[in-house]
């Protein structure tokens, strides 16, 4: 018998401005002074940039080390749609709900990258009513994190390759250089390139290991450690070249001292976040980083994060890589659903898929069951929160309603995006029972040292309800090579598309029995992981047909427009 559900749990039809015209009009509170109502901080503990957006110093973050946790709520999503389905928008109106609940709350999110930004996807500072402001500094540059990271990995590039033109003291064979450079931008050009050394290539900033360094590290000492393991190089008898066989890590980490320190800014709704670090979900581990968390747990009594794109990719990867390494697990999980997401992967069209289908959304919610085991699989029993949209029909709530209630875990209807916090008010209360109830009695997928090969067919098979995995001969030959030089048994980080359980994105959310093809591995010795990069997945982006770029510029005022 389907549950009926309140009118109150429904979303109204009213549609706020565009997201630009909500963040300009938003009266943003003196980031100082939040700080100091908010989270009892000192004007002296931290280094504004402007009067809305500030760093933690880092006499801040030692002072806080000492200090209790709290508890912390992972946010993920079912498998994707190109439009996306709203974790960051429900991120920011949940700590927004907690907070309007009595709640100390406060959010942990990824920065932007100019790649989406000015290609597809937009800019990641939420939307609607549901934003993180100043939204334009944030979405553009920010606080200059991402180009310390950029700086940061093409000075070692050029390091290496200065040492090759003075005469190669190392014995490197120039065969096996196999540190990339970087770029904040999608330029499919760069993806193979010619140097007065020979071929290179470019990987966006997000992929860059100094990325995936800056988000794992504990501090400026753990920070420089991973630096010096990085491996840039092989020798011809299969030993490897790091960065502190160069000499380069002392600058290196002078170039990121100040980016280790999180970024303090605000919700619409004056409720604090630290955005910190930016590693794509689906080319590294997809989390904001762990200074930033460890920060947010020692000031708040919930922390709101998030790991995408779908659970299969970022849940696994926040666990099985950045709870491995720092203990940090969480207390509760939501996983993000939306009505359009499961009529696509129930075989709507892209055109078809605003629009309500009974039938395909019925066929799609296979995909959401997958996700809900997925998080099962490490002891976690999720909250699912429903991103609503003003088009989703009552019978196709209540056919959701059904199937969470036949899975039994609890559902929640949002409209944050037009209403704020008070639209995740009843996502709010129920991540609420969830950490009542106590902490969720965590797992690995797959224990410390286990074997390369074996964690890949672990992940693929209990996860990607594949049916195996298929290393081609490229990443055969460098799995021995790591396995020589004592590397294959690092856990692994599976670089794929988001948009289907397998490595190709025309399968969509509910193909199973396939193979895993993994094209080839890549060593990230600082970060703690083996890179799997499966199918045609490219860790440089291009540009779609109609770059999000073209419709942006500066009114007669200055004014930024067309940025989303």
């Amino acid at each position: 018998m389907s549950r009926k559900l309140d009118d109150s749990e429904g979303i109204t039809g009213h549609v706020p401005a565009a997201d630009i015209e909500i963040a300009r009009r938003a009266r943003l509170e003196p980031i100082l002074a939040l700080a100091e109502a908010r989270l009892g901080l000192a004007a002296e503990e931290l280094i504004p940039f402007g009067h809305h957006r500030a760093k933690l110093s880092r006499s801040l973050l030692q002072r806080l080390k000492d200090r209790p946790r709290g508890r912390l709520v992972l946010v993920s999503a079912i498998t994707p749609t190109p439009a996306g389905e709203g974790k960051t928008t429900a991120c920011v109106g949940l700590v927004d709900a907690l907070s309007r609940l009595g709640v100390s709350a406060l959010a942990c999110l990824r920065e932007p990258s100019l790649g989406p930004v000015f290609g597809m996807k937009g800019g990641a500072a939420g939307g609607g009513r549901a934003q993180v402001v100043p939204m334009e500094a944030i979405n553009l540059h920010f606080n200059g994190d991402f180009h310390a990271v950029t700086s940061a990995h093409n000075l070692l590039a050029a390091l290496l390759d200065n040492h090759l033109y003075w005469g190669n003291a190392l014995g490197i064979d120039p065969a096996r250089v196999v540190w990339p450079r970087v770029l904040d931008l999608n330029d499919r050009s760069l993806r193979r390139v010619r140097t007065g050394l020979g071929e290179s290539s470019f990987e966006i900033t997000a992929a860059s290991e100094i990325m995936a360094i800056l988000c794992l590290a504990e501090d400026l000492a753990d920070i420089k450690r991973r630096l010096g393991r990085i491996v840039v190089a092989w020798r011809r008898d299969d030993t490897p070249v790091t960065a502190a066989d160069l000499g380069a890590v002392g600058a290196m980490a002078v170039l990121l001292r100040d980016a280790l320190a999180p970024n303090l800014v605000q919700t619409l709704e004056h409720t604090p976040v630290l955005i910190h670090g930016g590693p794509f979900a689906n080319i590294a581990h997809g989390c904001s980083s762990l200074v930033a968390t460890r920060a947010a747990l020692s000031l708040a009594e919930v922390v709101v994060t998030e790991a995408g794109f779908g659970a299969d990719q970022g849940l696994e990867k926040f666990i099985d890589i950045k709870s491995r390494q720092s203990g940090v697990f969480p207390d509760a999980a939501v996983i993000v659903v939306t009505m359009r997401a499961l009529r696509f992967h129930g075989g709507a069209s892209r055109e078809a898929m605003p629009h309500p289908d009974l039938a395909a959304l019925t066929d799609g919610l296979d995909n959401l069951v997958r996700q809900v085991a997925v998080a099962r699989a490490f002891g976690l029993e999720p909250v699912v929160a429903l991103n609503a949209f003003p088009g989703d029909s009552e019978a196709e709530r209540e056919r959701l309603a059904d199937c969470c209630a036949e899975l039994g875990v609890a559902m929640a209807i949002c409209d944050h995006w037009t209403r704020g916090g008070e639209g995740a008010l009843a996502l709010a209360r129920l991540v609420q029972q969830r950490l009542a109830a106590g902490s969720a009695e965590m797992a690995l997928l797959y224990a410390d040292g286990t074997p390369v090969e074996e964690a890949l067919e672990t992940i693929a098979t209990r996860l990607y309800g594949a049916s195996g995995v298929e290393l081609s001969p490229e990443a055969q030959e460098t799995l021995q090579r790591l396995k020589r030089a004592g590397y294959g048994e690092l856990p692994v980080c599976i670089a794929r598309t988001q948009y289907s359980f397998s490595d190709d994105p025309a399968d969509g959310g509910l193909v199973k029995g396939h193979r895993l093809r993994v094209r080839e591995l890549r060593l990230s010795a600082g970060a703690g992981f083996v890179v799997a990069v499966c199918g045609r997945l490219m860790t440089l982006p291009g540009l779609p047909r109609e770059p999000a770029a073209l419709g942006m510029g500066l009114d007669e005022a200055g004014n930024i427009t067309g940025l989303a």
